[in-house]
């Protein structure tokens, strides 16, 4: 099952989806001033100690009080101690028994949404994968359905303006995303401080007041932080979600076997999912800053290097994982780096999961046959740290 790859329209960086090994665990980028991190072995290795690869990158590439304002509270820019203390503090209110207690919500929606096709064809995107985690999301925060468009748009705005990030001074390019991602970012979090400040006032059974509300040691969360946690939330929980769905689809589409065995045996439909997220996996790459001269794979870094660590590239690495080209409906034990790993694995992840495997068994149900259209083909997210479409026009006949 190595279907037709090539027919996608994937970021020319990600060679691996191509059936090609990297030359090297790790090697150096001069373009970007940047270490690239292909291995899977060497991933874990600096995702799990972070006190030597930091993940407070956003300092490298704006100002300390500007990073400060915008970063405070997001999970994936902090660390030890204080990841920790923020972690639990959130994960007091992000709870599993809260996520699983979603799932009949979640049909719902998935039917409710996909009522709107009539005819023979629709774009998953549009009718399903961008709309069903906007409004869970949104549902949890206790935000009114009318604002969630208004949402939806800065977060779609502050993807659409990255780009690849680059050590180098002057990049007029970099400047102008790092200012228009400030500025999408800027706007959501003034609507969330009054958002905020409306639940203190009156708290309601939502995840926004259990934020405000929670406590560890006698701290609580301040503002900034909940802002800027709310703020990821939306951004994390609203791509990753809609491309984990389109890109499993998408993977059963070029690989009619695997769609065929999954209809059959719905027990699959789990095990898809984290082969989808392997294989095409939303978060294609992270980033860490070295805290120290390291060694990485024989290879000697400085001090305050950047590293990208590609998630999607370790999830193709032969060395651990078989016919790492194969799509395997089954494939079991499946290793890969999805969510990241370590102390920054995705707060997320279990509600991905969840939205993943009920909207794909409704699709299943309602669509006994789902393919792209070769007169439209699917659209993918520009920038390189993301595996994703952006539509994903679909023919419900022949």
């Amino acid at each position: 099952m190595t279907g037709p790859v090539d027919q996608w329209d994937i970021h020319p960086k990600h060679f691996w989806l191509r059936g090609k090994q990297p030359p090297r665990p790790i090697e150096y980028d001069e373009e970007v001033g940047m270490w690239n991190v292909y291995g899977h072995p060497e991933s874990l290795e600096i995702l799990a100690d972070p006190g030597t690869y930091s993940s407070a990158v956003a300092t490298r590439f704006v100002p300390p009080e500007q990073a400060k304002a915008a970063f405070d509270g997001n999970l994936t820019q902090v660390d030890p101690p204080d990841h920790k203390k923020l972690r639990k503090l959130v994960s007091r209110t992000f709870t599993l028994k809260m996520v699983a207690g979603l799932e009949t919500r979640i049909a719902e929606l998935t039917h409710e949404l996909l009522d709107q096709v009539t005819g023979d064809s629709f774009d998953l995107a549009d009718v399903l994968g961008y709309p069903l985690p906007v409004i869970v999301i949104c549902d949890m925060l206790g935000i009114p359905n009318s604002d969630r468009d208004l949402l939806k748009g800065w977060a779609d705005e502050s993807l659409a303006a990255r780009a690849q990030l680059t050590t180098h001074e002057g990049d007029s390019t970099q400047q102008q995303s790092l200012e228009d991602q400030a500025e999408s970012a800027m706007e959501m979090g003034f609507y969330f401080l009054e958002q905020v400040a409306e639940r203190r006032a009156k708290p309601r059974e939502d995840l926004l007041t259990k934020l405000i509300e929670s406590e560890v040691d006698g701290e609580r969360l301040t503002d900034r932080q909940i802002v800027n946690f709310t703020n990821l939330l939306i951004f994390a929980g609203h791509i990753t979600t809609t491309m984990l769905l389109g890109n499993t689809v998408l993977c059963l589409d070029a690989f009619p076997e695997a769609d065929a065995r999954v209809r059959k045996d719905r027990d699959l439909v789990p095990t898809v999912i984290e082969e989808s997220l392997r294989y095409l996996s939303p978060l294609a790459a992270g980033y860490r800053i070295t805290t120290k001269d390291v060694e990485i794979a024989g290879q000697k870094i400085p001090e305050g290097q950047v590293l990208e660590v590609w998630f999607s590239a370790a999830n193709r690495d032969e060395r651990v994982f078989a016919a790492p080209q194969v799509f395997d409906p089954a494939r079991d034990p499946n290793p890969h780096l999805g969510f990241g790993r370590g102390i920054h694995f995705c707060l997320g992840a279990p509600l991905a999961r969840l939205e993943g495997r009920v909207a794909l068994n409704i699709l299943l149900d309602r669509f006994p046959r789902l393919r792209t259209d070769p007169a439209d083909r699917p659209t993918f997210l520009t920038p390189p740290d993301f595996t994703g479409v952006w539509t994903l026009p679909l023919r419900t006949t022949s």
